[in-house]
């Protein structure tokens, strides 16, 4: 063993976590493929929103997308690296899906962009001080052991389900249909078109590879399935993929353009909107960003074998900091609220247990900032296959339940199902910590209940009901 390799070894604890140099640093370039979608996702979202003086991101009166990609893949590898270098965790940050849409479309419709990026910051300053403090800690003390575990369960299932859908296997039905079900198979109810046949070519080849245990199986799947969908694009222009077109790139490197990055105004929207409007928004931010790392901070270190006799991952303190550190950073840079990412799975699944794999994923992002082009180049229909294998393998952990208790049984079921039937982590542990504090009171077990559980049932309650709130108070 070498020297350097041997430093490594020893400040990641790769022997000691069962892992090697080589898995930690494949594990650290399928995350990166499985997530890098949002390097190109994010600035349509954000991009094409005006805010409430018709400007867009960045001030400019016409969308300047590549300025979003370049401050989403900058932030994106600063904070995973710094992810994997202080909390040594294989865990990987972006700008958080659902919450960059939020962003958009609530807030930046009625503020100016910086104002917006400003309640971001808040919201990442808040969650920092309720790390420091330990509420943040101790809440997740709080949560009892099996539904930890269905978290992880529901995060399984619900990024398997991501998978389908990014695939085309999986579409929502129009409202203006009006039919009895409101997803299909395939856009008509039927598998059609070769993305699909790409995604089931990529499923067929990742499975048989991973039951074969094949070193590498999920990354060798990603890039050959990638080479298939050029060949198809290039020879017979199929068309129909969903987020990016696998073709050669004309251009390989591209001008970094960073005009998004301190467009903030910190206490912007409490002028232009009232202070109890801006703090609602907050409250949206706050609620979503605290539970969904918390869920995906727990799967992550299911799938590794990282959790302790309480459910904790090494260093939790550490990566919740980090966390934090990262929306502020995602509102600083003009790119929204950046949060732990459940693709991380990806990399776990390829062997990666260690920080090193989040350094490898940080890298592969601030390279992307030049090579954005590359990235376009692999298609979504070629990775998801992965994050449905990773589904099935976090799944397995429900024999981890006790099915015959209806105390826990139920709001594990509830945690479970609604995060993929509502597409949202954060609303499936809501229901689960809501049905588990109501049935522990019906049954007269309120002494069992800790006490910070009724503090974030109370939260929760706000949550579900805070569109008529907002209405009341506004």
């Amino acid at each position: 063993m070498s020297t350097v390799t041997g430093a490594l070894d020893r400040y990641f604890s790769i022997s000691e976590r069962g892992s090697t140099l080589a898995r930690e640093v494949r594990g650290g370039v399928v995350t990166f493929v499985t997530m890098a979608y949002i390097v190109v996702l994010n600035p349509l979202i954000l991009g094409y929103a005006p805010d409430v003086d018709g400007r867009f991101l960045g001030g400019g009166a016409a969308p300047n997308l590549p300025a979003i990609a370049a401050g989403t893949a900058l932030v994106a590898g600063v904070m995973t690296i710094l992810m994997g270098a202080v909390a040594n965790y294989p865990l990987a940050l972006a700008t958080g899906l659902g919450l960059n849409a939020f962003v958009a479309v609530a807030i930046a419709s009625k503020v100016t962009w910086a104002d917006a990026m400003g309640l971001v910051v808040i919201e990442g300053l808040v969650i920092l001080v309720l790390v420091l403090t330990g509420f943040r800690t101790a809440v997740f003390h709080a949560v009892p052991a099996q539904l930890k575990v269905a978290i992880s369960v529901g995060i399984g299932l619900f990024i398997a389900f991501i998978g389908f859908v990014d695939a085309g296997f999986v579409t929502r039905i129009p409202d203006a249909a009006k039919t009895t079900v409101p997803v299909q198979l395939g856009a008509t109810g039927q598998l059609s078109g070769w993305p699909v046949a790409v995604f089931g070519l990529g499923l067929v080849l990742v499975v048989t590879l991973w039951i074969r245990q094949v070193r590498g199986a999920i990354l060798l799947a990603i890039l050959s399935t990638t080479v298939v969908a050029i060949l198809l694009e290039e020879v017979a222009n199929v068309g129909g993929w969903g987020l990016t077109t696998p073709r050669l790139p004309s251009d390989w490197i591209a001008t970094p353009d960073f005009g998004t990055l301190g467009q903030v105004s910190l206490l912007g929207s409490f002028e232009s909107i009232g202070a109890v409007s801006a703090l609602l928004f907050v409250f949206t931010l706050l609620l979503a960003d605290f539970f969904d790392t918390m869920g995906t901070m727990t799967a992550i270190g299911a799938e590794a074998g990282l959790l302790d006799e309480e459910g904790l991952p090494p260093h939790t303190e550490r990566i919740l900091v980090v966390d934090s550190l990262a929306a502020v950073a995602g509102g600083a840079a003009g790119v929204s609220s950046n949060t732990s990412y459940i693709e991380s799975a990806s990399g776990v699944g390829e062997g990666a247990r260690t920080g090193l794999a989040s350094i490898v994923t940080g890298l592969l992002f601030l390279l992307t900032i030049v090579f954005a082009p590359v990235v376009a180049v692999i298609p979504s229909e070629a990775a998801v296959p992965a994050l449905v294998l990773v589904g099935f393998l976090m799944m397995q952990q429900v024999t981890g339940i006790s099915w015959d208790d209806p105390e826990i049984a139920l709001p594990a079921f509830l945690t479970i199902v609604l995060m993929p039937f509502t597409y949202s982590i954060t609303v499936g542990i809501g229901a689960g910590f809501l049905a588990y504090v109501l049935l522990k009171v019906v049954r007269g077990k309120v002494r069992e209940v800790h006490a910070l559980l009724w503090v974030v049932a109370a939260l929760f309650v706000v949550y579900f009901l805070l569109s008529p709130l907002t209405d009341l108070l506004t």
